[in-house]
């Protein structure tokens, strides 16, 4: 099995500049982003069997994981329609 990277430059490579950005202007998409950074490594971890935990733990963590990115998301494209 493949395990494949989902941080948000892999993830949204046309965002550069805004997560580079957004990273340094604003307090809550920083937050939000190292919460993001945070948990797709244990993630990717879990996947990889570095660590063990419960297939309901890691489809939680897959879960907000993906409402976080949805945050984000939002966030640089408003960021992008700003700029």
């Amino acid at each position: 099995m493949s395990i494949q990277k989902h941080d948000l430059h892999h993830e949204f490579p046309e965002f550069t500049d805004e997560i580079r950005e957004l990273k340094m202007t604003d307090a809550h998409f920083s937050r939000l982003f190292k919460e993001y950074h945070e948990l797709d490594h244990e993630v990717h971890r879990i996947e990889q069997g570095v660590e063990n935990t419960s297939d309901e733990y890691l489809e939680t963590q897959k879960r907000h994981r993906l409402n976080l990115k949805d945050q984000l998301f939002v966030m640089l494209k408003r960021a992008q329609a700003v700029s």
